[in-house]
């Protein structure tokens, strides 16, 4: 695990998780932390969670709801006053009347639930179930705690001058060879550097090159932080020793620390440090658009993610005073952009990229799985003829300015799309030998070997249960055991 804290940092994380737990003694809670990296469907598995909870649904591996022992999940007032609320209904309008994705998540936000249920004993009993919605790629923050500016500034140089980034970067390392650390203070080499390292971050996270290690997080969603001076640095070459005072290089320095201590450690005590159960959502087809490279840095990702928690069993000392994470769910979704013969191979794609984790995490006596999913599904699938042979196809409505076979589309029209077949041994694509595969960020125009379109989202969203691929199973794994 990642060392993130302090003495004074664990003695404040341990008040708070005892007056919590003091709380929890006649209203039992659950802390639930949904997380995930950019367009992984954060928001949409949030919304569709409480929609099945609140109004039901078909998802027969969820036992407690499934058997009838769920009596009502209510909406709560929102617990936290400083914290804004989990947009619910205003999602779940989107979705139903513009049929529309919500927006991305860019802070933390939170809902509670109180769910009446029936145990299997038959006694009656309520779990309060607070849901913390939150960036990802703040996660791959916390692992700055315990680096210098030096160590940083080495690792982010080094990534941007792989092959696979260093022609979006040419600019920022341009501008960094032009940037002497040992020079003079000033902040209007400061403001150009950091905003071209800004820049250089936003191009790493298009279609094509899908990276998805890009700390810090905070510069892609700035917030009301946006030009403030610890929004404003970026890594220089400052070689190993310290940076003097009056430098750019110290300058540089400071506003990192500032970054650490105004924006990291705030959210890691308040919101990350207090979670029970975790569901880190990957957007695993996006990677393989991308290609190799993507796939290679989404791993490292993973990795970091699961590094940066605080994962196994909880003793009695551990409950009070400094929570373990329990559970963590690692979902691949828009299993629903595939034909469901390719979610097995989806699911073992993600679990090769965990694996590591995975290992891990059963050390310290957590429980890690991984599974396939769409919270929403916003295809059905047929069978379709092409050349004089039947093929799996899904059908749906691909999003306004999606492409495929030249065509282009304009949001409005349905499509039955053949998605092509994952590779039924994953290894295959991780392949070291170099042969790996192609994707929009190495092969020709039109030749890359996965192509995944984004589809909208299906008509009739409202009361009625929504349809999904495999959430019932998400839930059985994150909730089952506190509902039994």
């Amino acid at each position: 695990m990642v060392r993130v804290t302090d003495a004074m940092d664990e003695a404040r994380i341990a008040l708070r998780t005892l007056a919590d737990r003091v709380e929890g003694i006649a209203h039992p809670t659950l802390r639930l932390g949904v997380t995930g990296l950019s367009r992984a469907g954060k928001t949409i598995f949030t919304t569709a969670l409480i929609h099945a909870l609140t109004r039901g649904g078909r998802l027969p591996v969820f036992e407690a709801l499934q058997s009838g022992r769920i009596a009502r999940a209510e909406l709560q007032p929102q617990p936290d006053d400083a914290v804004p609320r989990f947009a619910y209904e205003d999602h779940l309008k989107t979705l139903g009347e513009a049929r529309q994705w919500p927006s991305s998540t860019t802070r933390v936000s939170e809902l509670r639930l109180s769910i009446r249920y029936a145990t299997k004993r038959g006694s009656l009993r309520t779990l309060t179930l607070d849901l913390v919605d939150y960036p990802g790629e703040w996660l791959l923050d916390l692992p700055l705690l315990d680096m210098s500016y030096a160590d940083f500034a080495r690792q982010s140089l080094a990534l941007a001058r792989a092959p696979a980034r260093a022609e979006v970067a040419a600019l920022w390392l341009a501008a960094v060879a032009t940037a002497p650390a040992d020079g003079r203070e000033d902040e209007t080499k400061a403001r150009e550097v950091a905003a071209l390292f800004t820049q250089y971050l936003s191009a790493c996270r298009s279609e094509k090159l899908a990276m998805s290690l890009l700390p810090p997080g905070r510069f892609l969603m700035p917030g009301d932080l946006e030009g403030s001076p610890a929004l404003t640095f970026a890594p220089l070459d400052v070689g190993d020793t310290a940076p003097k005072a009056g430098s750019l290089g110290a300058m540089m320095e400071r506003r990192f620390d500032a970054y650490k201590n105004a924006v990291v450690r705030p959210f890691f005590r308040t919101h990350f440090a207090r979670l029970d159960r975790q569901i880190v959502l990957v957007d695993t087809l996006a990677a393989l658009n991308a290609g190799p490279a993507a796939l290679a840095d989404l791993e490292r990702a993973l990795d970091g993610i699961l590094a940066a928690f605080r994962t196994g069993r909880n003793s009695l000392v551990s409950t009070l005073f400094r929570p373990r994470i329990e559970k963590v769910l690692f979902a691949a979704t828009k299993a629903d952009h595939l034909h469901r013969s390719s979610h097995d191979r989806l699911e073992a794609i993600l679990a090769r990229l965990v694996e590591r984790a995975r290992t891990r995490a059963h050390d310290h006596g957590a429980a890690l799985d991984v599974v396939a999913l769409a919270a929403i599904r916003a295809t059905r699938e047929a069978r379709v003829r092409r050349d004089g042979h039947e093929l799996d196809a899904i059908v749906g409505t691909p999003e306004a300015g999606q492409e495929a076979g030249g065509h282009r589309f304009d949001g409005t029209e349905e499509m039955a799309v053949f998605p092509g077949d994952l590779p039924a041994d994953p290894d295959a694509l991780f392949d070291s030998s170099g042969a790996g595969f192609r994707g929009l960020a190495t092969a020709v125009e039109g030749d890359a070997d996965f192509r995944f379109l984004r589809f909208r989202p299906p008509a009739g969203i409202g009361d009625g249960p929504i349809p999904h691929i495999r959430l019932d199973r998400a839930l059985h794994f994150l909730l089952g055991d506190r509902l039994a």
